[in-house]
Protein backbone atom coordinates (compact mmCIF):
# COMPACT_ATOMS: atom_id res chain seq x y z
CA UNK A 1 0.00 0.00 0.00
CA UNK A 2 1.41 3.75 -0.75
CA UNK A 3 1.33 6.28 0.71
CA UNK A 4 -1.91 7.56 -1.79
CA UNK A 5 -3.92 4.78 -0.48
CA UNK A 6 -4.06 5.01 2.80
CA UNK A 7 -7.62 5.67 4.16
CA UNK A 8 -8.81 8.41 6.43
CA UNK A 9 -8.30 6.32 10.05
CA UNK A 10 -4.69 5.82 9.09
CA UNK A 11 -4.37 9.46 7.98
CA UNK A 12 -6.04 10.81 11.83
CA UNK A 13 -3.52 7.97 13.41
CA UNK A 14 -0.25 9.26 11.40
CA UNK A 15 -1.46 13.38 12.17
CA UNK A 16 -1.78 12.28 16.09
CA UNK A 17 1.52 10.95 16.02
CA UNK A 18 2.75 13.90 14.52
CA UNK A 19 1.63 16.11 16.58
CA UNK A 20 2.17 13.91 19.63
CA UNK A 21 6.43 14.13 18.28
CA UNK A 22 5.64 17.72 17.75
CA UNK A 23 4.31 18.34 21.50
CA UNK A 24 7.07 16.04 23.05
CA UNK A 25 10.04 18.35 21.31
CA UNK A 26 8.72 21.73 22.40
CA UNK A 27 7.79 20.26 26.02
CA UNK A 28 11.45 18.64 26.63
CA UNK A 29 12.87 22.24 24.65
CA UNK A 30 10.90 24.33 27.37
CA UNK A 31 12.12 21.62 30.05
CA UNK A 32 15.66 21.94 29.07
CA UNK A 33 14.83 26.07 29.39
CA UNK A 34 13.61 25.61 32.79
CA UNK A 35 16.57 23.80 33.91
CA UNK A 36 18.88 26.33 32.27
CA UNK A 37 17.64 29.19 33.88
CA UNK A 38 21.05 30.68 35.43
CA UNK A 39 20.84 31.96 38.86
CA UNK A 40 22.81 35.12 39.76
CA UNK A 41 23.93 34.31 43.95
CA UNK A 42 26.06 36.41 46.25
CA UNK A 43 26.84 36.25 49.92
CA UNK A 44 26.71 39.74 51.38
CA UNK A 45 27.98 39.93 55.44
CA UNK A 46 27.22 42.63 57.30
CA UNK A 47 29.94 42.50 60.09
CA UNK A 48 28.50 45.17 61.82
CA UNK A 49 24.73 43.52 62.01
CA UNK A 50 26.88 40.21 62.32
CA UNK A 51 24.72 38.56 59.48
CA UNK A 52 24.88 37.17 56.21
CA UNK A 53 21.94 36.79 53.43
CA UNK A 54 22.03 35.13 50.37
CA UNK A 55 20.76 37.12 47.38
CA UNK A 56 19.88 35.13 44.38
CA UNK A 57 18.50 37.35 40.99
CA UNK A 58 19.13 40.46 43.79
CA UNK A 59 15.80 38.66 45.90
CA UNK A 60 17.03 38.00 49.60
CA UNK A 61 16.29 34.51 50.24
CA UNK A 62 18.04 33.51 53.14
CA UNK A 63 19.78 35.25 56.28
CA UNK A 64 22.18 33.86 58.75
CA UNK A 65 23.21 34.79 62.34
CA UNK A 66 27.01 34.89 62.35
CA UNK A 67 30.19 35.22 64.21
CA UNK A 68 32.51 37.87 62.76
CA UNK A 69 36.16 38.39 63.47
CA UNK A 70 37.41 39.49 66.72
CA UNK A 71 39.09 42.87 67.28
CA UNK A 72 42.51 41.28 67.16
CA UNK A 73 41.80 38.94 64.23
CA UNK A 74 39.40 40.89 62.28
CA UNK A 75 37.27 39.46 59.34
CA UNK A 76 38.82 41.13 56.03
CA UNK A 77 36.42 43.47 54.01
CA UNK A 78 35.88 43.17 50.32
CA UNK A 79 34.35 41.30 47.40
CA UNK A 80 35.62 37.17 47.42
CA UNK A 81 34.73 34.02 45.55
CA UNK A 82 33.78 30.78 46.56
CA UNK A 83 36.91 28.82 45.84
CA UNK A 84 35.92 25.44 47.76
CA UNK A 85 33.40 23.34 49.42
CA UNK A 86 34.55 21.03 52.36
CA UNK A 87 32.14 18.09 53.64
CA UNK A 88 33.93 17.47 57.42
CA UNK A 89 36.89 19.63 57.29
CA UNK A 90 39.96 18.75 58.87
CA UNK A 91 41.39 22.03 61.20
CA UNK A 92 44.99 22.55 60.34
CA UNK A 93 46.74 25.64 62.07
CA UNK A 94 50.85 25.31 63.24
CA UNK A 95 51.17 22.87 65.98
CA UNK A 96 47.31 21.82 65.89
CA UNK A 97 45.30 19.50 63.52
CA UNK A 98 42.19 18.55 64.63
CA UNK A 99 40.46 16.22 62.74
CA UNK A 100 36.76 15.84 61.37
CA UNK A 101 34.38 15.84 64.98
CA UNK A 102 32.55 17.73 68.08
CA UNK A 103 35.62 19.58 68.86
CA UNK A 104 36.76 21.19 65.33
CA UNK A 105 36.54 24.25 65.46
CA UNK A 106 34.92 24.22 61.82
CA UNK A 107 32.38 22.19 62.12
CA UNK A 108 31.23 20.72 59.79
CA UNK A 109 31.60 22.18 56.48
CA UNK A 110 34.13 24.62 54.93
CA UNK A 111 33.12 27.03 52.37
CA UNK A 112 36.32 28.49 51.37
CA UNK A 113 36.78 31.83 50.74
CA UNK A 114 39.56 33.25 48.06
CA UNK A 115 41.15 35.06 50.82
CA UNK A 116 43.54 32.57 51.62
CA UNK A 117 42.65 31.14 54.98
CA UNK A 118 39.26 32.69 55.50
CA UNK A 119 36.08 31.36 54.51
CA UNK A 120 32.86 30.51 55.74
CA UNK A 121 32.27 27.37 58.33
CA UNK A 122 30.70 25.56 61.03
CA UNK A 123 31.56 25.85 64.68
CA UNK A 124 32.54 23.89 68.12
CA UNK A 125 31.26 27.05 70.27
CA UNK A 126 27.85 28.06 68.90
CA UNK A 127 27.79 30.73 71.79
CA UNK A 128 30.00 32.62 70.17
CA UNK A 129 27.34 33.47 67.08
CA UNK A 130 26.14 37.15 67.20
CA UNK A 131 29.29 38.02 68.69
CA UNK A 132 32.81 39.04 67.32
CA UNK A 133 34.97 35.92 68.26
CA UNK A 134 36.26 34.30 65.09
CA UNK A 135 39.78 34.37 63.88
CA UNK A 136 38.38 36.38 61.10
CA UNK A 137 36.46 33.79 59.52
CA UNK A 138 32.28 34.05 59.14
CA UNK A 139 31.27 31.55 61.39
CA UNK A 140 27.91 29.58 61.50
CA UNK A 141 25.64 27.64 63.61
CA UNK A 142 26.50 23.95 62.15
CA UNK A 143 22.57 23.33 60.98
CA UNK A 144 22.70 26.94 59.04
CA UNK A 145 26.24 26.57 57.42
CA UNK A 146 24.94 22.89 56.25
CA UNK A 147 21.48 24.63 54.90
CA UNK A 148 23.86 27.29 53.40
CA UNK A 149 26.50 24.58 52.07
CA UNK A 150 24.22 23.25 49.91
CA UNK A 151 22.61 26.28 48.04
CA UNK A 152 26.25 27.88 47.26
CA UNK A 153 28.79 26.52 44.54
CA UNK A 154 32.46 27.63 43.58
CA UNK A 155 32.16 30.89 41.85
CA UNK A 156 29.82 32.23 43.74
CA UNK A 157 30.39 35.85 45.12
CA UNK A 158 30.59 36.75 48.76
CA UNK A 159 30.97 40.80 49.88
CA UNK A 160 32.02 41.54 53.19
CA UNK A 161 31.02 44.67 54.18
CA UNK A 162 32.45 46.90 57.68
CA UNK A 163 29.00 48.81 57.64
CA UNK A 164 25.66 48.98 56.52
CA UNK A 165 25.72 51.45 53.11
CA UNK A 166 22.87 52.28 51.56
CA UNK A 167 23.06 49.67 48.91
CA UNK A 168 23.00 46.74 51.21
CA UNK A 169 20.45 48.08 53.83
CA UNK A 170 17.29 47.24 52.75
CA UNK A 171 18.77 43.36 52.71
CA UNK A 172 19.19 43.67 56.70
CA UNK A 173 16.17 46.01 57.45
CA UNK A 174 13.42 44.67 59.70
CA UNK A 175 14.65 41.04 58.19
CA UNK A 176 15.07 38.09 61.07
CA UNK A 177 17.73 35.69 60.67
CA UNK A 178 16.97 32.32 60.06
CA UNK A 179 17.64 29.83 63.23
Amino acid sequence: MNATQVGPTAKAAMAVAMMAVALGASSAAAEETATTTTVTRRLIVSLPDRRLVVVENDRAVEMYEVAVGAAATPSPVGTFTIVNRITEPTYYRPGKIVAPGPRNPLGTRWIGLSQKGYGIHGTDAPQSIGHARSQGCIRLRNADVERLFERVRAGDVVELHAERTPGIAHYFNGTPAVN
